[in-house]
């Protein structure tokens, strides 16, 4: 089941006024395979389901406290690798969601993934439901588990600025687990802090530096940290915060460029000038280029044999 938003979904502008919120603008199409994935009569089977499990486990324990084994209703999946649970937040049917999370505490069923090893946590900051999220986390899901893209929940949330689920996450897992999903680094090499950097939210940033994330962690592709990636953005707000939040400006990429020398060529002067006394003087010149010295070097040979071929022709 391909699930993603085909808009970005930011709640807060952080770069502004915190005070100015944008209202959240729910489409209908914001998934690609939900409720109109299902037949009419195959979404009522769905819920005539979750109904029947509410009559028949009212009164049973959870299979991990019981030792009892899975139950039917915990073993159906659709042929996207759904399960009941991953329909119901789907569907955003919060009576079901809560029942099934209430029945499965503390068991693998919470971390069950479908075919982009989505889990119910990562479905539940997708749509936007930070009471869902809430709910999986202390009933004992793992946040740190990654879905095709390689990104964790908090990924996603971090992405599109979700400050509700965002909290949801951080204030009610455990430390380790915290910690980790803040350092994982996705398929495209990026962590949170590198996430919430490249779209601007600045209150995200904060936070994740508050609670222990490492604001000097360099990107897997070109070597960036969050101070490189906020000059690319040219945002003067968020290069101040990681300034203030203590960013590395002598921090080099892959290639060796610092932040300041990443304003070369850039409009933004504010920028340059809020980053010229904090970078050391030997880091302030562009690093010679030996390749380009190589290919003028080369095309300097290549001149001088054309003329003296053309010599030799005309004097032929």
């Amino acid at each position: 089941m391909d699930l993603h938003r085909n808009t970005v979904l930011n709640q807060m502008d952080y770069s502004e006024d915190p005070k100015e919120v944008k209202s959240s603008q729910l489409t209908e199409d914001r998934l690609d395979s939900g409720i109109d994935s299902l037949k009419e009569e195959e979404y009522q089977a769905v819920a005539a389901e979750i109904h029947r499990l509410q009559l028949d486990c009212e009164h049973k324990q959870p299979a991990a406290v019981t030792g009892e084994p899975l139950q039917e209703w915990q073993t159906q999946i659709t042929e996207e690798g759904d399960t009941l649970l991953h329909l119901a937040i789907i569907h955003e049917a919060k009576d079901f969601t809560q029942k099934m999370i209430n029945m499965t505490k503390n068991t693998d069923f919470l971390n069950a993934q479908n075919d982009l090893r989505q889990t119910p946590l990562h479905l539940a900051v997708i749509t936007n439901q930070p009471d869902v999220c809430y709910g999986l986390i202390v009933s004992g899901c793992n946040i740190t588990v990654v879905d095709n893209n390689g990104d964790t929940p908090l990924h996603i949330a971090c992405r599109h600025g979700n400050l509700h689920c965002f909290s949801a996450i951080t204030q009610n897992c455990r430390p380790e687990q915290l910690h980790t999903a803040m350092a994982t680094w996705n398929y495209n090499g990026q962590n949170c802090l590198h996430l919430a950097s490249i779209y601007g939210f600045l209150l995200l940033v904060e936070k994740m530096v508050d609670l222990g994330a490492d604001i000097n962690t360099r990107e897997q592709h070109n070597g960036r940290g969050a101070l490189h990636l906020a000059v690319d953005q040219q945002n003067l707000c968020l290069v101040k915060l990681l300034l203030k939040k203590g960013a590395d400006p002598n921090l080099l990429t892959s290639g060796g460029y610092t932040p300041y020398h990443l304003t070369y060529g850039l409009d933004n002067c504010d920028i340059r000038k809020e980053l010229h006394p904090l970078t050391h003087p030997d880091l302030r010149e562009l690093p010679d280029s030996d390749s380009e010295n190589s290919e003028e070097d080369s095309d300097e040979e290549f001149d001088e044999g054309v003329m003296y071929d053309d010599i030799k022709l005309n004097g032929h």
